[in-house]
């Protein structure tokens, strides 16, 4: 779905003299995974179909700009179920939720909606079938993050959130010989393994879950700019403070050479002085970030002399996913057509 420009003060940076040529190595892929436009498109056609409000609980994705254009068309976010009038229709985030939630929707009659990303479903999908079994489920990811919360609550009492390595040198379990792990789906790749090599050694029968947790799109973007930050003078990643794919950008950059690293929401939060002697600007965005921030943001790097790009390609995706089922089943077959697949 094309989404709207939200109007931003206009941006003009000194082109300022450096050593070499100024160029920008554009990441790819970079911004909306499939998951992410399959929740905005669910959205934008729930307001079509049935009108405002439409209400999201949460944030639909986790980008300022997204929930601000939605909020211009209707849409209501909400913390909880309980803050929506009962008989409305509500939308869930594409991080999921836990039973309970949508136990209290239910409760309150609301039409529900559930944008969560399929590659989120699988998780919740293998924490129901390890509880089950009686394992206990070592969930490594952030404490307090909505799919963190969410995956946690299909597990019950046997799960332990480990957020970090430094945490695994601690976790305590009942039953050291039945443990397994899962993962949020928007982590570093390589500090997961190091918190999963730590947990394994302290528990050697420790299980992998069926498949990798972290999802394609991450480990894409994160591929995509270590290719790129070694090259780096400075790299920026669009993205907002609470999108946990965005922010690990910043921190990968860092970790494989990238000068300097820091993130923005709009290209009119770029500051004069992180361009002084650089030469080299790798750009990327998170995996909620839509196109059109991106393109601000290089204008606004031209305006600077910034104006040789190079798209650094180092994967291609085109992964698509159904619209949730709720729409499917009230969208006509004109509106299916248009909005039922997303290609990335």
């Amino acid at each position: 779905m094309p989404t709207p420009r939200v109007p931003r003060p206009a941006v003009v940076l000194e082109n300022r003299p450096v050593d070499g040529p100024k160029r920008v190595l554009l990441a790819a892929p970079r911004g909306y995974c499939a998951g992410v436009d399959r929740a905005v498109v669910a959205v934008d056609k729930a307001l079509e179909r049935y009108g405002a409000p439409v209400y999201v609980r949460k944030q639909i994705v986790h980008n300022k700009h997204v929930v601000s254009e939605l909020e211009a068309r209707g849409a209501i976010f909400v913390e909880e179920v309980d803050e929506v009038p009962e008989g409305s229709h509500l939308v869930f985030s594409a991080h999921g939720v836990s039973p309970m939630v949508k136990d209290a929707a239910a409760e309150r009659e609301l039409q529900t909606i559930d944008a969560t990303c399929p590659l989120v479903t699988k998780v919740h999908r293998e924490a129901t079938r390890f509880a089950k079994k009686g394992q206990h489920i070592l969930l490594i990811g952030h404490d307090g993050h909505e799919e963190v919360e969410g995956t946690a609550g299909h597990a019950g009492e046997r799960v332990t959130i480990v957020n970090n390595p430094d945490e695994a040198d601690t976790v305590a379990v009942d039953d050291p010989d039945n443990v397994v792990w899962l993962s949020q789906t928007t982590l570093s790749v390589d500090e997961t393994m190091e918190t999963v090599n730590r947990l394994r050694a302290r528990f050697p029968n420790l299980q992998d879950p069926p498949s990798d947790d972290i999802c394609y799109a991450t480990t894409n973007r994160q591929a995509a700019i270590k290719n790129i930050a070694a090259e780096a003078d400075l790299v920026i990643v669009v993205g907002s403070a609470n999108s946990s794919n965005s922010v690990r950008l910043v921190e990968v950059a860092l970790q494989y050479g990238a000068k300097a690293a820091y993130r923005i929401d709009f290209a009119d939060e770029i500051r004069q002085e992180w361009l002084d002697g650089v030469a080299s600007i790798g750009v990327t965005s998170g995996a909620s970030v839509p196109e059109v921030l991106v393109q601000e943001t290089l204008a606004a790097l031209a305006t600077a002399g910034y104006s040789d790009i190079e798209e650094v390609e180092t994967a291609v995706e085109d992964l698509m996913f159904s619209l949730p089922k709720e729409l499917r089943q009230d969208l006509g077959d004109d509106d299916r057509a248009l909005g039922g697949r997303i290609r990335t």
